[in-house]
């Protein structure tokens, strides 16, 4: 089942934190983004407000990710189901070779997913990012054109300019009933976008930058405003 773009991430809610109007931009031109998460956000103190232990959390956050996936357009989520927080600690051939399963499944050309260091230094982000990378590079993911990057603080500070840009301003109401969705991460969002009643000028940008293309890291070209075209 062919499907162009695809997303990886470590944790329900990341896909939001990060690329909601990008999907959903995608998902309105006729586009059928996919979703893989390598675990179903089962740590994490504040969500044992609403459940009462980790396998009931992950059941729970599996729903907001369905619910999330519905306003964002999302045509297929897939769970690895690895153990949260502990990425870093599991055998990384498998991990890749889950990637490699779900990259191969839908025959995904375009993936999106967290930089080198995590974006915040996160162990899982930095650990699915380093496994999306070997998977892209192993030659088992033929259908694969392009890599993209979230651009974080440290891409930008190594000269490496957004190649996608999207203004969250106009599709904030999708964003923020997304955010909405995963209601047991509540605390973190507050934290981050603030009230989600009002456009948070501070978080306004999706900005991704092509880390790979048809076998060459960090090729040199602009690519801005691609999803616009």
């Amino acid at each position: 089942m062919k499907n162009q773009y695809g997303f990886i991430y470590a944790h329900p809610d990341d896909e939001t934190f990060l690329s909601a109007c990008i999907i959903r931009k995608l998902a309105d031109q006729g586009e059928n983004p996919v979703l893989l998460l390598a675990t179903r956000g089962d740590a994490g103190r504040q969500g044992l407000e609403r459940a009462t232990n980790r396998s009931e959390l992950a059941k729970l956050r599996e729903k907001e990710m369905d619910e999330a996936a519905k306003v964002l357009g999302l045509s297929h989520v897939e769970h690895l189901g690895r153990p949260d927080g502990q990425l870093a600690e599991i055998d990384f051939d498998a991990l890749v070779a889950g990637v490699i399963t779900f990259i191969q499944r839908y025959e995904v050309e375009v993936l999106f997913t967290f930089p080198e260091d995590g974006g915040n230094g996160h162990p899982d982000h930095i650990t699915i990012s380093k496994a999306t990378t070997a998977a892209v590079l192993s030659g088992k993911c033929p259908s694969v054109r392009k890599l993209y990057y979230a651009a974080a603080a440290s891409l930008r500070a190594k000269g490496y300019k957004p190649t996608i840009e999207v203004d969250t301003e106009t599709g904030w109401p999708i964003k923020a009933a997304a955010l909405r969705a995963h209601a047991t991460q509540h605390v973190a969002i507050a934290k981050y976008f603030g009230d989600l009643d009002v456009f948070p000028e501070n978080r306004r940008w999706e900005a991704f930058v092509l880390g790979w293309q048809d076998g060459t890291m960090w090729p040199e070209q602009d690519l801005t405003k691609e999803l616009e075209e």
